[in-house]
């Protein structure tokens, strides 16, 4: 079962549809956010050239829950990652490894490690969209990714996006401003996460993740952020931080570290029950 999901989530980033192209040049480097939605669980992961993992390789220490990283580029290339529990010190068999990890390159993407509707851990790419939007707009992106059934997304207690599905999207460019959203479930007014206050500033899309378990009672939202997509933008769009110019291998976790992290999740519960 682990190697099944492991498997799986590493495919999933390596058949994304994204141009590869020379990881050389800095503007086909891929621009990466990693969103952790996958309730209870804290990692800390590991990436090498080898199989062998030392603390000062750590990409990611106390990988937690909602969490949504700053943007980092990262050039194309295979890497082998390991996942260990938070804190313990990455030595003997890792909880989970991939090996020969595909990173790929050329596009702005978030991945995200959430539930599928029917509770069981997963990983989702999405390609953002970032095409300028016209003046005094902003975008507004909505993805489930909650272990929940369908949704409606409410703005001021009426429905602007409905029938929103577990992993699916929907999109709209609107006028800038504050926004109080909300979700209920499909057909239904009464939220059962938020409402929350959202600033739709100009020239922005501003992406909201619904995560959790419903039948765990834990649903939230997470939100992540893209700027510079004014109609005449001054330079290229970026996410809610500067990205760092030092393309260490920090850098190079966040698709793949997502592969494992949806992995780790069944693996490390299922030996806390075996201990």
């Amino acid at each position: 079962m682990r190697r099944t999901i492991a498997a799986a989530a590493a495919s999933a980033v390596a058949v994304l549809p994204l141009l590869v192209s020379t990881p050389a040049q800095a503007a086909d480097d891929a621009t990466v956010v990693v969103v952790h939605g996958v309730p209870g669980l804290t990692v800390d992961v590991y990436g090498s050239a080898d199989t062998t993992y030392s603390p000062n390789e750590a990409l990611l220490k106390d990988f937690a829950p909602g969490t949504v990283t700053d943007p980092v580029t990262l050039p194309g290339g295979t890497y082998n990652l390991a996942v260990f529990p938070a804190g313990d010190a990455p030595t003997g068999t890792p909880a989970i490894e991939a090996k020969d990890v595909t990173v790929p390159a050329g596009a702005n993407i978030s991945v995200v490690a959430h539930l599928t509707a029917d509770g069981t851990p997963t990983l989702t790419p999405y390609v953002n969209d970032v095409k300028p939007v016209a003046a005094g707009q902003a975008r507004l992106v909505v993805r489930h990714d909650a272990a929940a059934p369908a949704v409606d997304i409410l703005a001021g207690g009426t429905p602007v996006f409905t029938g929103l599905a577990n992993p699916d999207e929907k999109t709209a460019d609107l006028p800038a401003g504050s926004v109080s959203a909300a979700v209920a479930l499909a057909g239904t007014t009464d939220p059962v996460i938020g409402p929350a206050d959202l600033t739709l500033a100009e020239g922005t899309s501003t992406i909201v993740y619904a995560w959790g378990s419903a039948a765990d009672g834990n649903l939230a939202l997470a939100v992540q952020t893209i700027g510079g997509l004014h109609s005449a933008p001054s330079g290229v769009p970026s996410g809610t931080a500067d990205l760092p110019a030092d393309r260490t291998p920090v850098l190079l976790g966040g698709v793949a570290a997502l592969a494992l992290l949806a992995a780790a999740t069944t693996a490390l519960r299922a030996r806390r029950v075996g201990a």
